[in-house]
């Protein structure tokens, strides 16, 4: 996740080390940004969405761009202010210096990509199985989903360092899905074949209110705007991110947005919502009803495929790094930091991250509960409660001047961040229980690694451990 702390200015850190490489301009940025929060969200829950407010299904993803770009702002004071790596766990750091919050939000950000990660496994396994013509039922795509996790664990181990060249590559092909996707709606909708009076019928739940739907849906829509928090980590690889780190996040956000607007408009609008929500891939049934006579339907689950999994192993390769960072610190037991003297990777890190997701994708599979809804879900729902933290954090941090200028997000939008952010973590939001279920053993992990920590550096003598979010690595 992060990376040693660059100075600003030099070739060297400040212990010594060499600083990082400022290699990424406008452009890069943009298309990291962008390429970091396309991905599962929208390829596979689309339908879980609409179900929740009927053929409105635009509206849930509306409300998440809107929490997402006003947590935005407060993240772009942050990381002009404080333009280094380490994200969320350094801005807690810095307002709180409460060491047991620091690591918590870190292994919440860790866990929520092991969740992230889940998620995508599914839907792997969901396309691959509709791509190929299978019918593998539950038990199959399981195992699928499950093989496909032993397969990033093995890149991971083998050692992956993505390029930020390879981003873009990585980029267009998950856009050119979604374009696919708007571009028949549009033709469909042109050609008469969509019932466009579906886009603005409200269908919620009989046990729930027209405002509950929404919110309920937004908690998953959001998971599908996840990422642009991730680029703050990229701070000290950018040039002159004080200038531009501003104007190109809102613009990423914004065109992220859109694109997300106009992918439900068009699903809702060719595909009525009963088969759309219980397809596992909703944007193939989109395609399919769309453009009958076009093999559209039989390209687009594999860049489906291809679009998850990379968001899988970048998910992975965090969560494995951030949890060889702690226990390199000692603050998680040493065991979790070794590294393979041949790879050069954290091999330990690796298989308990990888574990870490079968249990949570069989626990959620033998439940009979929808994979990617629930582990969706919970993503959305650790990364809301650190943006709480981080949207809090903005307005602890004003009293902190700094010798440089930095954006400053308008006044009172950290508040509305903060509330909005809470609100959606809370259970009167309409959130699955069973998501609080999941956050809750993963919560109680993190705290047991800590506890279990404590008691072993007290046996080996280790001096008590403290955790430097500049180090993580």
């Amino acid at each position: 996740m992060a990376e040693q702390t660059a100075s600003t200015g030099g070739d060297v850190t400040e212990d010594g080390q060499p600083a990082l490489k400022r290699v990424m301009g406008p452009k890069l940025l943009l298309l990291f940004i962008i390429g970091d929060i396309l991905g599962t969200g929208i390829y596979a829950l689309t339908g879980q969405v609409a179900e929740e407010v009927g053929g409105a299904a635009w509206l849930p993803f509306l409300v998440a761009f809107a929490v997402a770009m006003v947590t935005a702002f407060s993240y772009l004071e942050l990381v002009t202010k404080y333009p280094q790596a380490a994200g969320a766990a350094l801005y807690t750091h810095k307002a709180f210096g409460i060491h047991f919050l620091t690591f918590m939000v870190t292994f919440i950000v860790m866990s929520s990509g092991i969740t992230s990660a889940s998620t995508a496994s599914r839907a792997f396994a969901s396309n691959l199985n509709e791509g190929f013509g299978l019918d593998l039922g539950n038990g199959g795509i399981v195992l699928i989903a499950l093989g496909f996790m032993l397969l990033v664990a093995a890149v991971n181990f083998r050692g992956v360092g993505e390029s930020v060249k390879l981003n873009v590559v990585l980029t267009i092909v998950e856009l050119s899905g979604l374009l696919l996707v708007i571009l028949i709606g549009i033709y469909a909708i042109a050609g008469g074949n969509a019932d466009f009076s579906r886009v603005v019928a409200f269908d919620a739940p009989e046990d729930k209110g027209v405002f509950l739907a929404v919110t309920t849906a937004t908690s998953l829509a959001f998971f599908a705007m996840v990422g642009f928090e991730d680029s703050v980590n990229m701070a000290e690889e950018c040039r002159e991110p004080r200038k531009i780190f501003p104007k190109i996040m809102i613009t990423g956000l914004s065109i992220t947005g859109v694109i997300y607007v106009l992918v439900a408009i068009c699903s809702v609008a060719l595909v009525p919502v009963g088969p759309l929500a219980a397809s596992e891939t909703p944007l193939v049934e989109v395609v399919r009803a769309g453009a009958p006579g076009i093999p559209a339907d039989v390209v687009l689950p594999f860049i489906s495929m291809f679009a998850v999994a990379n968001s899988a192993l970048i998910n992975m390769l965090m969560a494995s790094r951030l949890l060889y960072g702690m226990a390199n610190q000692a603050v998680l037991p040493k065991a979790l930091g070794r590294v393979h003297p041949f790879r050069r990777t954290p091999w330990v890190a690796i298989i308990f991250t990888t574990l870490v997701s079968f249990g949570l994708i069989t626990y959620v599979s033998l439940g009979g509960s929808d994979v990617v809804s629930v582990l969706g879900g919970t993503t959305s729902l650790l990364l809301l409660a650190v943006f709480t933290v981080v949207n809090v954090a903005v307005l602890v941090l004003r009293k902190d001047r700094v010798d440089a200028d930095h954006f400053r997000a308008p006044p009172g939008l950290p508040v509305v961040g903060a509330l909005a952010c809470a609100y959606l973590v809370l259970p009167f939001s309409g959130r699955d229980a069973e998501q609080y279920q999941v956050a809750g053993i993963l919560v109680v992990l993190g705290v047991l690694l800590w506890v279990l920590t404590v008691f072993l550096n007290r046996r080996l003598g280790v001096k008590k451990a403290t955790l430097d979010p500049a180090k993580l690595e």
